[in-house]
């Protein structure tokens, strides 16, 4: 069965060998994650994104619990929010959103759980890979429509838009490939309405961390 975009995006944040999530991968992967929720659902033709809303087209569950979890949300909200607002509002609920992806992703013999202590003491729930097939198909896809000229479909664009608003390039390709693609991920991430207004709602959210962090 094809991975969902969650679980592709999980897979990117994850450090194979340790089965822990990379820490140049937080805080932008619960946005991340959040945005390829609510990509998922636009790509199933439940929602969709204006410059100013993010409404629901289709109520109907989707048969994917994840997806009909936060398709139930937006479905009850009183008021259309923004893409900012379901971006934040589906992040504060990422470590639910992340357990349930490392569990699919076990169940479908991509990763194995280990349990174990951190520093001794601490319990630790690590997740690494066992088979590292899909990892390499995300990757060498995105790598296809980077480094080629074809339109992309929208599946791959909306992956691209999600990586670079996460800032989850810089896991998976070094600083010189980064500095060559760039304006071709910015090419293929413009194509779809729904990664603008996503990236837009990521790059506020950040500029309001960055006004209130206390300085040092």
């Amino acid at each position: 069965m094809p991975l969902t975009m969650p679980e592709e995006i999980l897979l990117l944040m994850l450090d194979d060998e340790s089965g822990r999530l990379q820490e140049r991968a937080a805080p932008s992967g619960d946005y991340a994650i959040a945005g390829a929720v609510l990509a998922e659902l636009a790509l199933e033709g439940r929602i969709d994104t204006d410059p100013t809303r993010l409404y629901v087209v289709n109520p109907a569950p989707t048969g994917d619990a994840l997806l009909d979890r936060a398709l139930a949300q937006i479905v009850a909200a009183p008021e259309a929010g923004d893409s900012r607002y379901w971006i934040e509002t589906l992040a504060a609920d990422a470590d639910a959103y992340r357990d349930a992806l490392f569990e699919r992703l076990v169940a479908k013999g991509i990763l194995k759980r280990v349990e174990g202590r951190f520093l001794w003491v601490f319990p630790e729930r690590r997740y690494p890979v066992i088979s590292d097939k899909e990892e390499r198909e995300v990757k060498a896809r995105i790598m296809g429509v980077l480094f080629q000229d074809d339109i992309p479909d929208p599946r791959d664009s909306m992956l691209i838009g999600l990586c670079r608003a996460g800032g989850l390039f810089s896991l998976i390709l070094s600083n010189q490939e980064l500095d060559k693609v760039q304006p071709r991920i910015d090419q293929v991430a413009d194509l779809e309405e729904l990664n603008r207004s996503l990236a837009d709602a990521i790059r506020e959210i950040y500029a309001q961390i960055a006004r209130y962090a206390p300085m040092v």
